[in-house]
């Protein structure tokens, strides 16, 4: 039985739509297109709610497998603004000249790679975390000899 079938029955059985995804392990996205499609009642037949919630399962699907970054970047350049350097909505080069950290490359770097580790695909965020370790003991070094 398709999943969009099982989730017609359990409709009709009175189970919630969080129940029925549960139950189903269809996505409540789905499970509410499903139930929409249904409630609209003789504007479509059976077979047509159950191939319209096929497609939109496949595309749903579909969506998930895509690499995390691949729409961002077709819409980027990847060298002077690859979707890493805008995680959360701002160009770290925005917030760095803001909180004038240009001024200084060992704090700069400190935070630079703080708000960068894990955003870079590929990049262990460890090693990105051990790099802002690196420019903070050179800066703390720095301000001792001071």
């Amino acid at each position: 039985m398709s999943k969009a079938k099982q989730i017609i029955e359990l409709t009709e059985q009175g189970l919630k739509p969080k129940e029925i995804a549960k139950r189903t392990r269809a996505k409540i996205s789905y499970v509410y297109f499903v139930r929409k499609e249904v409630k609209k009642g003789g504007k479509k037949k059976p077979s047509e709610i159950i191939s319209a919630a096929q497609r939109l399962k496949n595309e749903l699907d579909a969506l998930e497998k895509r690499p995390k970054y691949r729409l961002a970047s077709a819409f980027t350049d990847p060298v002077n603004n690859p979707p890493h350097y805008t995680a959360g909505g701002i160009d770290f080069i925005d917030f760095a000249e803001a909180k004038g950290l240009t001024e200084n490359a060992y704090l700069f770097n400190v935070v630079k790679y703080v708000v960068r580790a894990g955003k870079k695909e590929g990049v262990d965020p460890v090693q990105d975390l051990e790099k802002a370790e690196y420019y903070l003991k050179r800066e703390i070094a720095r301000r001792k000899r001071a």
